[in-house]
Parts: C-alpha cells; structure tokens; sequence
C-alpha cells in the first residue's frame, strides 16, 4: 500500500499550526492575567485610621519592646519635646535616614541633614542610633537609640 506524501505533510502542518496557536493563546491569557494595566489604578481611599495609629504601638508590634524607644529623651510633662526614634536607615558615608516621632505625634523620615524641630537637625544615623544637634557640624544635643534586638 503506498501513502500519500502531501497528505502525510499536510496532516503534521495543520497539527503543527493547531499547537502553535494554542501555545499562543495560553501565552496571551497568561501575560493578560498579569498585566499591570489590569489593576485598578484608582488611588485607595483614605482611611481616618490610619491618621490615628500610634508609632509606639506599631514599632512595638514590629518587636521593637515594649519601653521607651528611646534614651535621654526629655520629659513631655517638664516643658520639653519628646523624641522617639522609631527606624533608622545608615548608610557607610555618615548618610541616611531616620524615622523619628515627635511629641506623640505620628512619625515622619528625615534625612541626615534636615531641620527635625525649630532647633534641631538630625546630625547623623549609625546602627540603632541617631544624634540631633543644633547645626551639623555642632555637638551633639540628643541621641536617641532604638532597644536592642531580643534574642
């Protein structure tokens, strides 16, 4: 019995192009399920919690302990600001940044450099602990440190 070879050849086309085409659309659905246009990019709305959320609270929760986050801190209740250092972000040239509350109210970053109070810039950022100072190249004023880790 003799085959036909164009009917052989067009049988292995027909298959090679159906198995293609489905390898596409598997691709298509893939990427379309992951595409980022696919997500809302409507903003998320604002939440009047999280405008009350307390720093301490949440580095607690974070495992930072359960005492003051900071030493050295003056009393609130003698006149004086508070401080609490909630993160910090070092970097090898003296650099970065700090996470800093002040008098209770919700932390806020500063860079190494910028005025923290009236008075005081965040001087410098090293490990678990950030120094303020009156100017830059003044001496230090505070140092705040974070607790250190639990075991």
């Amino acid at each position: 019995m003799q085959t036909n070879a164009f009917h052989l050849w067009g049988t292995r086309a027909a298959t090679f192009a159906l198995a293609a085409l489905a390898a596409l659309s598997g691709t298509y659905w893939v990427l379309k399920s992951t595409d980022s246009n696919s997500v809302s990019t409507a903003p998320p709305a604002a939440s009047a919690s999280f405008a009350s959320l307390d720093p301490l609270a949440v580095a607690r929760a974070l495992g930072a302990g359960s005492g003051p986050a900071t030493s050295g801190v003056p009393s609130a209740s003698a006149g004086q600001t508070a401080y609490v250092l909630v993160g910090v972000l070092a970097d090898r040239q003296n650099g970065g940044a700090a996470l800093i509350a002040v008098d209770g109210k919700a932390a806020k970053p500063y860079r190494v450099g910028a005025t923290v109070d009236s008075n005081l810039v965040l001087q410098s950022v090293a490990g678990r602990r950030a120094v303020l100072a009156a100017s830059l190249d003044g001496p230090a004023h505070l140092t705040l440190e974070m607790p250190p880790l639990s075991k």
